[in-house]
Order: C-alpha cells, then sequence, then structure tokens
C-alpha cells in the first residue's frame, strides 16, 4: 500500500495535479499502481481511460474507477484514445510501462499534455529528440521517481496523510490478488514482468 499509494499520490496530486473533469490515461491499469490510481483518479473526478491486457484485466479496471479500457492486445491505444475523446487526446499519461508504450503514450496526448514516466517494466523507453515534443504540440515530458517527492520529513508525512485518507474513507481499496512463498520470488517477478498479474501481490516469509 505504501510503495505503490503513495506513488499514486505524488503522480496525481503533485507531478501533475489532476482536476474535476480531466480526461487523463493510466497504462497497466489493472496492475498494482493502476488500481489504485484509476480508483483515486475517479474520486477526484476524473474522467479515466486504462489500458489493460484482455477481457478479464480490463473489467477488473472497470470495476476500479475507469470509464473506459482500451485493451493494447487487440486495439490501437493511441487512435482508441482520440476517438473517446473526440480527436482532442488526454490532458496527462501515466505510463509506468516503458518502452512498449512510449510511442502510443506520445500520439494519445492533447496540445501541451504532460507525460509523465515512472517505470519501465517492459525496458527503459527509448531515447528521442526533444523536437518530437514541439511537434507533437508542445508537449511536456518527465521522468520521475518517488524519492525526489519525498525527500523531507513533512513531504513524507504529507504523501502517507493524504494516502491513508483516501483509504479510510473508503474511496480507494488495496487489492491484493497473488500471494507466492518468499522462496518463489524469482517466479513472482517473472509474472509481474509477464504481465501475468493484477493488484499487488504480497511474498509470504
Amino acid at each position: 500500500m505504501m510503495l505503490r499509494g503513495m506513488t499514486v499520490e505524488y503522480l496525481i496530486r503533485r507531478t501533475f495535479r489532476v482536476e474535476p473533469g480531466h480526461t487523463v490515461l493510466v497504462h497497466a491499469a489493472a496492475g498494482g499502481v493502476g488500481l489504485i490510481a484509476c480508483q483515486w483518479l475517479k474520486h477526484l473526478g476524473a474522467i479515466v481511460i486504462g489500458t489493460a491486457g484482455g477481457p478479464e484485466k480490463a473489467a477488473l479496471a472497470k470495476q476500479h474507477g475507469c470509464d473506459y479500457v482500451i485493451d493494447y492486445r487487440r486495439e490501437d491505444i493511441a487512435a482508441r484514445t482520440r476517438e473517446l475523446t473526440g480527436g482532442a487526446g488526454v490532458r496527462v499519461v501515466y505510463d509506468g510501462v516503458g518502452r512498449d508504450t512510449f510511442q502510443a503514450s506520445l500520439d494519445s496526448l492533447a496540445p501541451r499534455g504532460m507525460f509523465v514516466s515512472f517505470g519501465n517494466a517492459s525496458g527503459p523507453a527509448p531515447a528521442f529528440e526533444p523536437g518530437v515534443l514541439a511537434a507533437k504540440g508542445s508537449l511536456f515530458f518527465t521522468r520521475t521517481s518517488l524519492m525526489h517527492y519525498i525527500a523531507t520529513r513533512d513531504e513524507l508525512v504529507a504523501s502517507a496523510q493524504a494516502l491513508f485518507e483516501v483509504v479510510r474513507s473508503g474511496a480507494i481499496s488495496i487489492p491484493i490478488h497473488q500471494t507466492h512463498p518468499l522462496k518463489d520470488a524469482a517466479a513472482a517477478h517473472r509474472a509481474l514482468e509477464g504481465r501475468q498479474t493484477t493488484g499487488s501481490t504480497v511474498l509470504l516469509p
């Protein structure tokens, strides 16, 4: 809860402050960060578009706040995002996937939109020329890390308090969908890398 929840807190409240009515795109919406993000974004009044692989993950994402889910296995993410937004694109993309979703993230943004890269589950995002951001609508790009958002004691406490408040209110639940013995940690990592998991995974001693 703490690592993923505080990651969501800084992403949606501080990196790009989501307001009611904003349309956002969340990759890996059925993952551990994604399920928390979609719930919190919906609580803030956003219109949430998520990506997921397959009907089961899509259904899970919808149950946790997504208004629309794009099945990346059979749909073009950027084209479908444009369709859902009437051609406008989204205000912000939250991308923890990396290499596999990089181009789709860029192509899904509205002019002056923000591409927030916070992870690289599929590998690092490719190098690119800054001029690409101008050509696609004067976009913003940032690569973030939780450690820089909880660098001081005050920031750490404020982030944790914000997370506890929304969990206590019932607006967010923390789904744990897999448990593995600690001795099977390597298998758990392979499942995560292979997009075979949903929600959180807990290793048991």
